[in-house]
């Protein structure tokens, strides 16, 4: 997923270890997508394309 970040948009992601199965995905410090808020892990692609839509011009 990092990696599609990366190629996708263009910007390299700050991966931040944590624990308890937490999964937060933040862009410039809005929360995207939270794991436990989906109650899922995020499907393929799912990320990329909430940032788009969170930043259209980005």
């Amino acid at each position: 997923m990092a990696a599609e970040i990366a190629t996708d948009l263009g910007q390299e992601p700050q991966l931040i270890k944590g624990s308890g199965g937490i999964f937060v995905v933040t862009a410039d410090g809005k929360v995207v997508f939270d794991k436990k808020q989906a109650g899922r892990f995020p499907n393929e692609r799912e990320v990329v394309d909430l940032i788009t839509r969170a930043f259209p011009s980005a």
